[in-house]
């Protein structure tokens, strides 16, 4: 299955938690994991809340999200319109690609960039040139349900958050 969609979302808390639940719910509509979605949402959770927090710029009214489900690998990228990533960012300690990076654990700030790492498989940071702002891209190898809609005989339930959340999205 290739899907994706594309957000322009209001640089405020509340996109957040919108962004996370259109991601689960198009995961879940094509079948994919449950702990792999949660991952990814989470994943999008920090990259979300670090563009609402220092997206602050010119045009930083809105932050972009693109999601795309290609084959067996979810990408997805947030782009804000603030300052951008300053040279201080460390690459990661798995020294994956150029322009990767992962804040100090140690640091007050950049924690949620630590967190997006290990969660994915593969994490770009990088500032837009000649726009502005920040990109944080990341990607994720997919493993499906083994029934459309039903988990795999003894696979592990998602947490009771992702179940919450999980029902919220099938009576919304």
């Amino acid at each position: 299955m290739s899907m994706w969609w594309c957000l322009q979302l209001r640089r405020e808390v509340a996109s957040v938690p919108l962004a996370r639940r259109l991601l689960l719910g198009a995961m879940e509509t094509a079948g994919v994991d449950r702990d792999i979605s949660y991952e990814l949402s989470v994943a999008l959770t920090e990259a979300c809340a670090n563009a609402v927090e220092h997206g602050v710029g010119a045009r930083s009214e809105t932050f972009c999200v693109t999601a795309y489900l290609d084959g067996d690998e979810c990408r997805i990228e947030v782009a804000d319109s603030g300052p951008g990533f300053s040279r201080a960012v460390r690459r990661t300690p798995r020294g994956v690609a150029e322009g990767t990076a992962v804040a100090d654990t140690e640091a007050e700030a950049g924690r949620g960039l630590f967190m997006i790492e290990s969660l994915a498989d593969s994490v770009r940071v990088r500032n837009r040139p000649g726009r502005g702002g920040a990109v944080i891209s990341f990607a994720k190898t997919l493993k499906w349900q083994e029934e459309h809609g039903n988990p795999a005989p003894g696979a592990p339930r998602g947490s009771a958050r992702f179940d919450r959340d999980a029902e919220l999205l099938k009576a919304g």
